[in-house]
């Protein structure tokens, strides 16, 4: 089975100048953890996942330190999460996005999703546009209904 088969056709997205606010809003209304960014040509230029938008909140040093422990400050995490009104998607996406192309199989998803922790991947045709989007739940689905 491949993957055009089984992803969803109708993606809902995001552009680079959208508001972060507004997006983080929409991931909350969706239940979703993450959307493709995609620029005017329906090429994706990023992710906008909860992953970034915790580390843009989070001290930087944390990365640095690992699991270091720190004493929480709530006051700037809830300044920092007010500046988002005033950002971009641009500015808190991720731009290395994995992608597959829709005429891949679903095990090929599989093994991308697994090798490269992906939740979700944009399916691209052979121009490179966005024409889909497959999630782990559509090919464990797929999987499970042959």
């Amino acid at each position: 089975m491949k993957v055009k088969e089984v992803m969803v056709k109708k993606v809902t997205s995001l552009k680079p100048e959208d508001n972060a606010r507004d997006a983080l809003e929409l991931l909350f209304k969706m239940k979703i953890s993450g959307l493709p960014v995609i620029d005017s040509e329906a090429r994706i230029v990023g992710m906008y996942t909860e992953k970034e938008i915790l580390a843009y909140l989070l001290p930087s040093y944390i990365e640095k330190v690992g699991r270091f422990i720190y004493e929480e400050d709530p006051k700037a995490i809830k300044n920092k999460f007010a500046q988002l009104t005033d950002m971009k998607v641009a500015q808190l996406m991720r731009k290395e996005v994995v992608t597959i192309g829709e005429e891949a199989s679903l095990c090929e998803a599989a093994r991308i999703m697994l090798t490269q922790k992906a939740r979700r991947l944009p399916v691209v045709n052979s121009s490179g546009k966005v024409v889909g989007l497959i999630a782990r739940q559509d090919v464990l689905t797929a999987i499970a209904n042959q």
